[in-house]
């Protein structure tokens, strides 16, 4: 009897033990989200509300992770999985999805989480668990000015301040005498575009003859621009999501108002010029100035580019009926390369604090979706991968470049 109960134990612990090999991660310590065959990531985008334009984000993102997933197997054999939850870009909801993720679905790391607002409201709670926030989908200043309290956070998009240091000196140097009115929105992102703004004017703020904000939850944009109009400026800085952005475009052509107009580039996707051709005619988004650093997946000259074709064909196969002209669709599919990137230079033992290593200390000349000569880098020191942007203008239909590739690290 025994002998017999002895040899159960046994055979009890054996199983036991070939039931925890089989659950513990192949870097062999416990990693919340990695197992031997599959990486958890976790997501947050508007799939409704007023920022829903965005949702082609998460959307690319997602097909390009499954085209990886067919075609390389995964990165070291591990498949990756995206959880992506619809927040409506409402913050209190993302923290309620994000814990939900984090405490439940046991993500290994939060990825292209957007917005501003929302990453805000997140950033506190993921780096005091130390889980990785990589490449927010916002360029808030924010992720590198406070890279050193919030360490588990990193940008991946041009800053905002950049970006509108960038249009007032081309303001400075071709507008001078310009009468600048602003439109932004009535949080920490749209502040931040309007800080850089004051920023690259310097002495010559004195430019910005007025400004005015709007609410996420205003139902138009109207009397705002309106109120520009009426202050006699010359010239509209748009700093807006897309669906505020189309309206402003669309009121200021609306009023028979001849301003020179620049536009953010988070809202400069041809979804929203095309909105805002819709309710504005031709005249509202003719001579519109913004940057890019992407490529135009709708540019008929851009149809044979390799980041173009490769676009097009994964959403043909994994997001079947989506718009390829979508430019927010290659969007989430270059934030996307970028992890995989970060993710290989991680090593096959992959844990929360060398993804970190790796996602500060890129260096990444290969990625197929943004323009032609780009450098993705980052360093401790250096919490944004992408620094560099180029004037465009968009003329009949379609976004045309102009002017050297700009480092907004010089």
């Amino acid at each position: 009897m025994n002998a017999r109960r002895a040899w159960f134990v046994s055979s009890l612990v054996a199983v036991v033990a070939l039931c925890a090999a089989t659950i513990v991660p192949a870097s062999g310590q416990n990693v919340p989200g990695v197992t031997s065959t599959e990486i958890l990531l976790g997501g947050v985008h508007p799939y409704s509300g007023p920022a829903s334009a965005y949702s082609s984000i998460g959307k690319g993102a997602k097909a390009y992770f499954d085209y990886i997933n067919d075609t390389k197997g995964g990165v070291y054999g591990r498949k990756i999985i995206y959880k992506d939850l619809d927040d409506a870009y409402n913050p209190p909801q993302s923290l309620t999805l994000t814990k939900q993720l984090v405490e439940q679905d046991h993500v290994f790391a939060m990825f292209n989480p957007l917005g501003t607002p929302v990453n805000t409201v997140l950033r506190p709670y993921l780096n005091d668990n130390k889980v990785p926030q990589l490449f927010v989908a916002t360029g808030a200043t924010t992720w590198a000015m406070d890279s050193s309290k919030f360490p588990w956070t990193i940008g991946w998009q041009p800053d905002y301040q950049a970006e509108s240091i960038v249009y007032a000196h081309y303001v400075l140097q071709h507008q001078p005498n310009a009468k600048i009115g602003v439109i932004y929105q009535n949080d920490d992102y749209g502040q931040d575009y309007l800080n850089g703004l004051n920023k690259g004017l310097g002495s010559k703020t004195g430019m910005i003859v007025k400004t005015v904000s709007y609410e996420t939850t205003d139902p138009d944009v109207k009397s705002q621009i309106a109120t520009l109009k009426g202050s006699g400026a010359d010239t509209v800085f748009i700093f807006a999501t897309p669906k505020f952005s189309a309206q402003s475009m669309a009121a200021i052509s609306q009023l028979s108002w001849k301003p020179t107009v620049y536009l953010n580039v988070v809202s400069n996707s041809q979804s929203v010029m095309r909105a805002a051709t819709q309710q504005g005619g031709a005249a509202a988004t003719n001579g519109v100035i913004s940057v890019q650093y992407l490529k135009d997946p709708s540019d008929p000259a851009m149809q044979n580019d390799p980041g173009v074709k490769l676009e097009h064909e994964i959403l043909a196969k994994y997001a079947a009926g989506s718009d390829p002209s979508d430019e927010f669709y290659l969007y989430g599919m270059g934030a996307a390369f970028t992890m995989i990137d970060a993710l290989t230079k991680a090593g096959k033992n992959l844990t929360r604090e060398n993804i970190m290593q790796a996602a500060l200390h890129l260096h990444e000349t290969n990625n197929p979706f943004v323009l032609p000569g780009m450098v993705i880098e980052t360093s401790p020191e250096d919490h944004f991968p992408i620094r560099q942007m180029q004037l465009s203008k968009y003329t009949d239909g379609k976004w045309v470049n102009f002017g050297p590739l700009m480092s907004a690290r010089k």
